[in-house]
Parts: structure tokens; C-alpha cells; sequence
């Protein structure tokens, strides 16, 4: 069954673009973008579009599977190969054969298994632990996913160089939601009519109020976010018109609705700038996350009051309000899901 893709702002056609381009053929795709987008996802409708469909798509979550174990869960292992070894077990790599790997959060893969991973991607054989050295061969699709900067980390050496070109044949950059807001009234719509489907309700409005209140939400978490804020919503919904809860600083109503160019643009901005660390050049700083180049950015940041250090420390560091005119708008906090 084919995923459902939710978006027609530009910065997400633009993905569905590239994943339709990527799926007819068996090159390596990696996704990056923050945790919370959709990676997943986007692996899944590669899959389901391409000639692999009618096989097995099998995720595997890099980071959280114990270091020790993740060899053995990736290639799987030999009666007796270690203590506990009671049987054979079959890996990740051959479950998806003839199908596709999805290798999330790569980034977080040991040092030491990265060597053993090149291999099983570039010789498509792997070797189960115990095996005495007997290949296997696989044919297997690779899309790989992270919320890391994997260049800054090839050249703090936290990630194999060649590694990292392996599976950065077709880089798809998966945007944050505060980049597609034009999106949120669709997607506040499909969350809301599968999750009234699921509690037996009936919800047929949303409020216009609250769309807009989401709308400027800068929303840290991403779409799994705002799938959480919705499906408490719901939850809370007495009737046919969504009611959200009041304690929940997300969707506090503005006080105005009335909000200039100047204030949209200087906000988006900023929201960009907190997401790169204050970074505005370089391949995912500021500049070309907004389609800008690093001059153009740097003249717009002069103009709107703007103004960052080179780079932020943390994310906490970042600008986090708008200097208009001698005036400072106030941004609602973030929660914790």
C-alpha cells in the first residue's frame, strides 16, 4: 500500500519531486533533515514506487539498538557465535533481500561497524558473526536517513569518508515544518480525520483561530509534533468543532491577526537561523535552507535588525525574537511532547 504524502508547498513538491525521480532506479538515497520530518516516510513511498514494491521494506534504527548487538542484528548470526547465541538468526541485510534497507539515523553507527557496512554495500555479501567467514550475496536497495551534519562528522572523523559517498549517491533533503506552513491546514486535517476516526467521533470544523495559531507555531518537534498536538486535540473534542486545550502554549490565539511582511519574513529568519545554529553559509546553513545565497541573506538580516554570531554554540543560544522598528515581537516557548 502506498504511503500518503501530505504537501503542496513548494519546499515539499520539491521533495516529492526528487522521490519520484529516485524510485525507478536502485540507487542509494540519503535522507537528512531534522527528527520529526518524515524520513521514514519518504523511504517507504521510494519503495512503494519503484520495482521493489512487491518486496520487503525493512527498517533498522541505528541508534537505537545497542552497539554490541547491532552487528548481529545487521547481519545476523551463527548458532554459538557469542554467549546466548542459542540459534540462527537471520539480519536486517537479508530480510530485505531483493527488497530495500532503510538505515536510520546512519549517523550514529559505530566507527567500528562502518568498515562492515561499506563492504555489505559496495560487495552486496555480508557475513553472519560466527559464520568463519562464508559471504552471503544480497541484493538489496539502501536509503539511509539522518538528523546529523555527516560532512561535519567525515571531518571530525566520526564518520567514514567513504561511507559517506556511498550512501550520498541521491541526497533528498527532507524540510522542517516552520518551512512549509502553508501545509499545516492539510495536515491538521488529515491528522484530525484519522484520529476522530479512531475515538468513534465526528469532527467537521476547525476553527480558523486555531489553524492560524498553528500556522505561527515554530514547531521544534517537527510533524510528529504536530501529529501529537493534534491528536490531543481530538481528545479533548466534546463536539463536531476541535477544541484545543487551553494550557497548551502552542496554539495560544494571538492577540492580533494582523501581522506585516516585515514580521513574517523577519521571524522565518530567525526560526532558520536557530535551526542551523546561527550558521548562515555552507551547504545546510541559513542561506540555502531559504533559497538565498549567503550575501543576499546577510543584506536582508541588516535591514530587518538580525544579527548572529557566526555560530551558536547550542540551539538555546540562537536569536529567538524579531527586532522590528525598536520593537521585539514575543515568540511562544516550546514544550516538551
Amino acid at each position: 500500500m502506498a504511503v500518503p504524502l501530505i504537501g503542496n508547498s513548494l519546499a515539499f513538491r520539491e521533495v516529492l519531486e526528487a522521490t519520484n525521480l529516485v524510485a525507478s532506479v536502485d540507487s542509494a538515497v540519503l535522507l537528512f533533515g531534522e527528527t520529526g520530518t518524515g524520513k521514514e516516510l519518504i523511504a517507504r513511498a521510494i519503495h512503494d514506487a519503484g520495482p521493489r514494491r512487491h518486496q520487503r521494506f525493512v527498517a533498522v534504527n541505528c541508534a537505537a539498538i545497542p552497539s554490541g548487538l547491532l552487528e548481529s542484528e545487521l547481519f545476523g548470526h551463527e548458532r554459538g557465535a557469542f554467549t546466548g547465541a542459542v540459534t540462527q538468526a537471520v539480519g536486517r541485510f537479508q530480510a530485505a533481500d531483493r527488497g530495500t534497507l532503510f538505515l536510520d539515523e546512519v549517523g550514529d553507527l559505530p566507527i567500528e561497524l562502518q568498515p562492515k557496512l561499506l563492504r555489505a554495500l559496495q560487495e552486496q555479501q555480508i557475513e553472519r558473526l560466527g559464520s568463519g567467514g562464508r559471504a552471503m550475496q544480497v541484493d538489496v536497495r539502501i536509503i539511509a536517513a539522518t538528523n546529523q551534519d555527516l560532512p561535519e562528522m567525515v571531518e571530525q572523523r566520526a564518520f567514514r569518508a567513504d561511507l559517506f559517498y556511498r550512501l550520498n549517491v541521491f541526497p533528498i533533503r527532507v524540510p522542517p515544518l516552520r518551512e512549509r506552513p502553508e501545509d499545516i491546514p492539510t495536515l491538521v486535517a488529515h491528522f484530525v480525520r484519522r484520529f476522530a476516526e479512531r475515538q468513534g467521533k465526528v469532527i467537521d470544523d476547525i476553527p480558523d483561530a486555531i489553524i492560524d495559531a498553528l500556522r505561527h507555531y515554530s514547531w521544534p518537534g517537527n510533524v510528529r509534533e504536530l501529529q501529537n498536538v493534534v491528536e490531543r486535540a481530538v481528545i479533548g473534542t466534546s463536539d463536531r468543532t476541535l477544541q484545543m486545550p487551553s494550557t497548551d502554549r502552542r496554539v495560544a490565539l494571538p492577540t492580533s491577526s494582523r501581522r506585516t511582511l516585515a514580521e513574517v519574513e523577519c521571524e522565518h529568519i530567525v526560526a532558520t537561523l536557530r535551526a542551523t545554529n546561527g550558521v548562515i553559509g555552507g551547504w545546510n546553513g541559513a542561506a540555502a535552507r531559504l533559497g538565498l545565497s549567503r550575501t543576499t541573506l546577510i543584506s536582508r538580516m541588516q535591514r530587518l535588525g538580525i544579527s548572529t554570531p557566526n555560530r551558536v554554540p547550542n540551539p538555546s543560544a540562537a536569536p529567538r525574537r524579531c527586532a522590528m522598528d525598536g520593537t521585539r515581537r514575543r515568540r511562544p516557548e516550546a514544550d516538551a511532547v
